[in-house]
């Protein structure tokens, strides 16, 4: 998946659960980086979720709503599985600058997790 697909899928699925969620730092990335990329079952999960965002894009190109609804709530209940320090980040993400510097940083860590998925 491209980098750039990815945290703009992270960003769309994050984004109705946003309004209440903390602004995530650096250091919240590079935990969850840790906790997933440490544990094969998460990598798994987070590859999996991954996989779904691109089916999302599929069915928004074809303005296929039920369909992309439908693997929005699976990707909700994927994330789940990976923790409450990764929903954190998720439901905080869209409240950070991606050109700041901590939004730099931490889209360099959502794209080594994606990484972690090209070597399936």
């Amino acid at each position: 998946m491209n980098p750039k697909s990815m945290i703009a899928i992270v960003m769309m699925v994050a984004a109705p659960v946003c309004a209440q969620a903390q602004k995530p730092t650096r250091a919240d990335a590079q935990k969850v980086f840790e906790i997933i990329s440490g544990n094969e079952v998460k990598t798994q999960i987070f590859c999996d979720i991954g996989k779904l965002g691109d089916e999302i894009e599929q069915a928004a190109e074809k303005k296929d709503t039920k369909t992309a609804d439908g693997l929005r709530r699976k990707i909700d209940e994927l994330g789940r599985k990976l923790g409450p320090e990764y929903a954190a980040l998720m439901n905080g993400i869209q409240d950070v600058d991606p050109e700041s510097e901590d939004g730099q940083q931490i889209g360099s860590t959502i794209q080594a997790l994606d990484k972690l998925c090209a070597l399936e």
